[in-house]
């Protein structure tokens, strides 16, 4: 009689449920299967940001981190000419985040090195040379400036700012020397002693625009110059001149909203 008993058979290639587990629900003739992933949260946290609508300065702050990345190296002249063509034309940060997921955050820095910290206090003494501090440069929030008959170069068009002001202590015998602003920054010489020398402080752009960086300069000229204005722009060529293309305009100059944007011929 127990050889003849019956057990129940499973299905072929189905395994029985383990023990202590739930069996799947059977799938009626007609009933649609559960879509695998639905309700699933996406891994990692998503950047609100990414929707948003990017600016003509966000679109100009990836366009020079993808030209600086290409001096260094990192990108092929093909590469640099889509991805900025692409930048040109995103809409979005996440499309422009996209762009530059491959590359540093910092221009010219390796992958994983911090950005140097800037310094509270920096001494500059020149004799008869040139002394030179622009591009990326990380701007004190104080300075000793002694010029005797060289010329000392202060560029902040490109620098990083970290301090909301910056002192500079000046001795100035027959040199000169110059500051490279931008809008945003105001520029206070009335400190000054002067001798025989001189003392300009351009502003072409008025005192309506925000202050990101004021700069007292304190200090003395003898026979020498304390000068501060804009960059000037570069002349254009004769073929330039001749297809009637627009001067190369300034890294803060925007294009009017009711005009396309596009990339000035020679940053580039």
């Amino acid at each position: 009689m127990a050889d003849n008993a019956a057990t129940p058979a499973h299905p072929d290639n189905v395994a029985p449920p383990a023990r202590g587990e739930e069996a799947p629900p059977e799938s009626r003739p007609g009933e649609a299967l559960p879509e695998p992933g639905r309700g699933a949260q996406p891994e990692g946290p998503v950047d609100p940001r990414r929707d948003l609508r990017a600016s003509h300065e966000d679109r100009d702050r990836i366009v020079e981190l993808l030209r600086v990345s290409a001096g260094d190296g990192r990108l092929s002249i093909d590469e640099l000419d889509e991805r900025v063509e692409a930048a040109l034309t995103t809409r979005t940060y996440g499309e422009l985040e996209a762009l530059v997921a491959d590359l540093p955050a910092t221009p010219g820095a390796a992958a994983g090195v911090p950005a140097r910290k800037p310094k509270e206090l920096v001494r500059i003494e020149c004799g008869s040379g040139t002394v030179k501090r622009d591009g990326r440069w990380a701007v004190p929030q104080r300075m000793e400036v002694k010029v005797r008959s060289g010329s000392v170069t202060l560029d902040f068009t490109q620098a990083q700012v970290t301090w909301p002001t910056l002192q500079i202590d000046a001795e100035v015998h027959s040199g000169r020397l110059l500051l490279l602003t931008k809008p945003g920054i105001v520029v206070d010489a009335d400190e000054v002693a002067v001798n025989s020398g001189a003392v300009k402080v351009k502003v072409p752009w008025g005192h309506d625009v925000p202050a990101t960086l004021r700069i007292d300069v304190s200090g003395r000229v003898h026979t020498g110059t304390i000068t501060a204005h804009p960059p000037r722009l570069p002349r254009r060529s004769l073929v330039d001149w001749l297809r009637r293309r627009p001067r190369p305009r300034q890294p803060w100059e925007l294009p009017a909203r009711n005009q396309p944007y596009e990339l000035p011929p020679g940053r580039l």
